[in-house]
This record gives structure tokens, sequence and C-alpha cells, in this order.
């Protein structure tokens, strides 16, 4: 690593949102173009940095900084060419050279010791020489504090937030209680506090490190979908996270239930643990799904006439279920409606929408991604969107994402259907709920046996648990529907039947292989040659479908091989690898967590922008169009050709999407599915989730694997426990 000294003579150019900067710098008077992360560098600014120099394709030979320190100016030209930069506003060219002709070398002693004095030069007020010294200092101390953040592993665009949201008062946290920052912001979680806790000296069984270990291993919980845990499960994954004896931790809990930071309830022998977020989310869920549950009174008579002329004038017959929903959504306040495929949940939202149609009701139709919510447009042939767009998000400030309707400015509609309800979770709903206001109707509609929400909750389940609301469950599987064995068969997986592997089906295959690179083999067949055609979509269209991240069939195993062979090195093609993933431009990608502020525009085909928004969303899909490697930047194109640039520190939420797991799947429908079996974890393996990935095909599904595991999958009922109270919180209100 080399170290160059030097001013910055001029900035080319500037990432205004991650610091990403190239600039000139004046090194032993020669001009040498660097590049890095700088926290608010100006031209005119002394730096030291520490850096390789690199050769760029493109732009030649660069230095490539890694860290760096302000420096203050030393000679009179230096400190003349820093204040006649621009650094500092009020100061030109002309004021600074008279300021410095004035006090040469002695300028900053001046300015930080007796600023009153700069009103001995021209053009200087006592007003102004005040601010020019708060300036500078305001400087020196940000350079101070980020030099003493930096000796830590501060990155610096995460040493200013931390300057900014604390001041002068970093040195006192720090050194006391650096696991507050993990309390406070945005970005800094556990993990990174602790290494800070190591460096600057704190117990491993501090009280401080224990209480923000439990809320550290609650966020943990929340992120594989439970609200709460047990008291003694938290234990046992905190002492393991903390490396600490468990009777350590017990005596914080009232600590931080008194804190507000928890919340305990005692059901039945069970003590359940919740980050009070969550447990005021579900409490407040279930009071105001109880206050939609409003009764009307309409008679049979009129419901009936209604009904059959909706059926005469769209040329359908509705079975006794869903007559009774449609029944139940004209008295209900709160209604949900269950089933699995082919059993008539589109034609019963249909006759739904047109009853309320009839009535001159306004109506929303919305589902929790843009790929549901497309699919819902399409068969109701009425507008719906994704929750997040009818709820209007905002990016919100420094991460805090929010929505711009709320109790304050709630939803002007008489009637809000949600599809897909199997994937909404306990935040969303939270939002949802908010918005909507006593006499708006409210129809949830999801297949309870599909895998829960990947957020926390278990939201659909809890709320049929809990009966509360009336839930009417369609099974009659339809005659259209009846002629598809991916139906057929979905229905006998959830019924935990026997299904005929014989291949005599025009839409369900199970190809029996045994060893996981001919699998992976006949995968690639199957996606370049056989299915495209079959069911007449393009490569990108058919979905590899898989119960697992690691092992010889996980995502990560798979995605590198299918890449080789879909999206092969080219030259006019460029790449970018980041974190041992290479993206390559003409990749399929997906967006792997919820972000807010993401920006994305629809473009014209003259590139001009016809509509923006904000916000990408765990499990969106789409295609890199473009890498530029000089603006450190990647475009990519979503659904509904929503066109989005990522900076390269956030390729850290995008993973290849040529093989998803089965998760990450739920409400999305692919013309054709491909499903490598083998083995895996008995827990996981289990009819919930060969159910979720059978139902995502729309014309075509292939099994590739061992038969074997097929069958023990179809009768292994066990899953994974998700730990939610909303069923109960429900029964309370």
């Amino acid at each position: 690593m080399e170290t160059i000294n030097g001013y910055v003579d001029h900035i080319i150019y500037r990432n205004a949102d991650n610091g990403y900067t190239v600039l000139v710098l004046i090194y032993e008077e020669e001009e040498v173009t660097c590049v890095g992360y700088f926290s608010d560098i100006a031209e005119g600014e002394n730096i030291e940095a520490k850096g390789e120099y690199t050769d760029h394709p493109t732009y030649g030979r660069q230095f490539k900084i890694s860290s760096f320190e302000e420096k203050a100016p030393q000679d009179e030209i230096a400190i003349e060419r820093y204040l006649g930069s621009g650094a500092i506003k009020g100061i030109g060219i002309a004021l600074a050279a008279r300021i410095v002709r004035r006090f040469k070398e002695d300028t900053f002693r001046i300015i930080e010791e007796e600023p009153e004095r700069l009103a001995e030069v021209k053009g200087i007020s006592e007003h102004k020489a005040m601010e020019i010294a708060d300036q500078v200092n305001a400087k020196k101390d940000l350079r101070q504090a980020m030099i003493f953040l930096q000796q830590y592993g501060i990155h610096v665009n995460l040493a200013v937030k931390i300057y900014n949201t604390y001041g002068q008062e970093i040195y006192r946290i720090l050194k006391e209680n650096p696991y507050q920052l993990a309390d406070d912001m945005e970005g800094v979680g556990f993990r990174t506090a602790d290494e800070i806790a190591t460096k600057v000296g704190i117990r491993t069984d501090s009280d401080f490190r224990i209480r923000s270990g439990i809320q550290y291993a609650l966020l943990q919980a929340a992120g594989e979908g439970h609200t709460y845990l047990p008291m003694d499960e938290l234990t046992r994954r905190t002492s393991l996270l903390l490396d600490i004896d468990p009777e350590h931790i017990e005596k914080h809990y009232m600590n931080l239930a008194m804190d507000r930071k928890i919340v305990m309830r005692q059901n039945e022998d069970v003590t359940q643990i919740y980050s009070a977020s969550f447990f005021y989310m579900e409490a407040n869920t279930a009071t105001m799904l109880k206050q939609l549950n409003i009764k009307y009174d309409v008679s049979d008579a009129e419901i009936e006439q209604r009904i059959h002329a909706i059926e005469k004038k769209s040329d359908i017959q509705l079975d006794e279920h869903q007559i009774q929903a449609v029944r139940e959504a004209i008295r209900n306040g709160v209604l949900v409606i269950t089933g699995g495929p082919g059993t008539g949940k589109t034609t019963t939202i249909n006759t739904i929408i047109r009853y309320f149609e009839m009535e001159g009701m306004d109506i929303f139709l919305a589902a929790p991604t843009g790929r549901a919510a497309k699919r819902m447009s399409e068969t109701t042939g009425f507008e719906a969107r994704t929750i997040h767009r009818m709820l209007e998000l905002n990016g919100g400030m420094d991460g805090n994402a929010g929505f711009e309707r709320n109790e304050q400015n709630p939803l002007e509609t008489d009637v809000i259907i949600i599809d897909e309800m199997s994937m909404v979770d306990i935040s969303i709903m939270y939002s949802l709920l908010k918005a909507v206001v006593a006499g708006t109707r409210l129809i949830l509609v999801g297949d309870v046996n599909q895998l829960p929400s990947v957020g926390p909750g278990s939201v659909l389940k809890d709320i049929i648990d809990s009966h509360q609301f009336n839930t009417v469950m369609l099974t009659k599987i339809f005659r259209q529907a009846s002629t598809s064995d991916i139906i057929v068969n979905a229905h006998k997986i959830n019924r935990g039947e026997e299904i005929t592997l014989d291949n005599k089906s025009m839409d369900f295959f199970f190809l029996k292989r045994y060893d996981a690179d001919k699998i992976i083999n006949v995968t690639l067949q199957l996606i370049k040659q056989k299915l495209p055609k079959f069911v007449d979509a393009a490569e990108y269209d058919i979905q590899v479908l898989t119960p697992m991240r690691k092992g010889l069939l996980g995502v990560e195993r798979l995605n590198g091989i299918l890449q080789q062979y879909m999206n092969p090195p080219d030259k006019r093609k460029t790449e970018k690898e980041y974190n041992g993933t290479i993206f390559r431009e003409g990749d399929k990608v997906m967006q792997t967590k919820n972000n807010y502020q993401l920006e994305w525009e629809i473009r014209s085909k003259y590139g001009l922008s016809i509509e923006k928004g904000t916000g990408i969303f765990n499990g969106d899909m789409g295609i890199i169009q473009q890498i530029n490697e000089f603006a450190e930047t990647m475009t990519i194109a979503f659904d509904e050709n929503r066109m989005v640039e990522y900076s390269f520190k956030l390729l850290d939420e995008l993973e290849l999407a040529y093989a998803i797991t089965i998760h990450k799947s739920q409400g999305s429908e692919y013309p054709a599915v491909v499903i490598p079996l083998l083995t895996g974890p008995r827990m996981l393996m289990n009819r919930n989730l060969l159910y979720t990935a059978v139902t995502r095909a729309k014309k075509c599904v292939t099994l590739v694997g061992n038969d074997e595991t097929f069958n023990m999958m179809i009768q292994n009922t066990t899953e994974l426990k998700r730990y939610s109270g909303l069923k109960d919180r429900l029964i309370e209100a």
C-alpha cells in the first residue's frame, strides 16, 4: 500500500448518494486521478491518502484510495488555496488572498483562537468573522472525528452519519456504550457495534452488550419470520450469540421491559418475549380488524337476485361455497376467502367486484408483489396495485420509509380486496389497516396452505385460526381446472395422496435422476431446448425452483452453473465481481431485501421518463441492462420496465436469479417451473414447500430427481415452527 500527499485541484465526478468521488490530486507537482469514497471533501483541501495504483481499461492509471486523512494547510500558498477554494462559504479567491496577506502562516491560529481579528481585513465584518471561524472549527471537528472513528474500522460514509447524529458526543458514547449506535442508527447493527466495543475494550459480559445482544437475537428471529420467542429459546440464542453463560442473561429481561424495549407475555407456562414494536403491531392490528368487522343487514332475496343477474350476464354458475363467499362479503366488514388452485377464487372475486359495482361503490384491488398485482389485473380486468403503491410509499428520510396513506390520510374507497394474503407479513398488514376507515369492507383472499410470508408473522393463518371473522373455504375443483394435472396433483399433495409418476400427463412431469450433476444437465436441456417451445415462452421466463440455498442443488451452486450456459462471458458484456458473485450485463437478478429508498423510473421508447417512484422489494426480479464502472453503478430493468440504478455499494442486496428458493417464489407465477430434488433436511423438505413450488407453474411443472424424496415430502407435514401472537391478540381483543 502506498501513501501520497497533496491538495485537491478539482473534482471530476461525485455520487451524492454514496460519496463515491473521482478527483484530481496535485502530488509532487503532478496531477494524479484518484477514486474513492469521501465524506465531505472540497477543492483546495489537503489530504494524505493510502491506497494503490490501478490501470482502468477505459480511464487509464488511477490511484484507488482505501483510507485518507484531511491535513491542515501548512504554508501560505496552501492556506490561501484552501480558503479560496469555496470550502468556506463567503470567502472567494480575492478575500482569501487579503486574509493570508494580513496574517500569513498564523492565519489558522487567528481563525481558531482570535476570530474577531479577521475584522481587521477589508470586507469582513465582526459577524462574518465569527461565521468563518464557526465553519473552520466545524470542519476541524469533523476531521478529528473522522480520524477517531476510522481507527475503529468505521467506513467514511458511516463515520459521517455517526458524527451528524451525535456530534462531539461520539467520544463519550464510543468509550462508554458503543451498542447505543445499534439502537439509534439505521445501518449500524449489533455486529458492527460489537466489533467497535471489542476494539474499545468493553467486557464481553457488560450489561450494555447483553441487552444489545438480546435485542439482536430478537431481530434475527424476526428475519426467520417470528414476532416473538419463548424465553428459553431467546436465552439459548443469546447465549450462543454472545458466548456467555445463560445465567447472565435472564436478569436483563425485566430491565429491557421497563425501558419498553421488549414486551413479556405469559401464555400458559410459556413466557413470550417480543420486541416492543412487533407486540404493538400485532395488538393494534387485532384492534383495527375488530373495528372494521361491522355487520350489514341485506336481505337474502336482494342478494340472490343480484347474484343471478351477474351469473347470467357473465355466463358463469357459482357453486354453493362461492355464493356463500359473495353473501358474506356483502354482510361483513371483514371476510377471508381461502382455497387452493382451480377452486374458483378468481370467479368469486370477479362476482364480488361486479356486485359492488352495481351498488355504485369504489373498489381497490391490491396484492403484495408486482407480479401478483399484475396477475390480479389480468384475471379481473380491473387495475390492481401492489399494497405499497396503493398506500403511496414514500422513500422517507435516512431510511425511515413511510406511507402517505395512514390514519390521518386514509384510503378513500368502499371496498378493498387483497389477494395472495399468505404473503402479507405483520408490518404490511398493520400499515394497511392504519389507512382503512371503519365502514370500508376488507376482503382477504389467499391460500392458507402456501408457505407463510417472508417477513415476520403468520397473518392469514392467525386470522383464520382465531375464528373471530367469517371465513369461506373454497374446495371444489372446477371442470376446466380438473383437466390440469398441475392443479389436480397440487390438491393431492395437499391431501397427502400418492401421485402417479408415469409422465403421461400434458403438464406435470417427473424425470427420475439420482445424481446432482445429471439433474443439472437435464435442467439445462429443459430450459434451453425443450420447454421454451413447449410452453411458448422465453428461456428467462422458465424458473428453476429449489428448496435450499446451499448444497449440490442449492441456489448458490445452481446460479453459477446456469449463468455459464444462459449468459456466458462475452467481451461485449461488462462484468462486476462482488463478494464472490460475478454480475454480467444480461444476467437475471433478484432483489433480496426491501429497499424503500431505491428510485425507479419507467421510460418511453425514446428514453424519456414517463413515471417515477420509490421502492424495490424482496423478491422483485429484473435483468441487468448496463454496468458502468466509471460511475460505479448498475442499471436493472425490473417488471413493468421499471429502470433502477444501483450503486456498487448496494450489490449485496442483489443475487443471481436463474434459480431461486421456493420461499422466494411466493406470489409469482411462471409459464413453466423446473424443480430439482435430491435430498435435504427433513424440517425443510415438507408438504407445504412442495405444494407451494408446484402451484407456481401456469403451463408446466417438471420435477427432476429422486422420486423417494418427492414421496417423502408429500407425507412430511412437519413445518418449521413460526412464533406469532396475532391469533392470541385477536381472541383477547
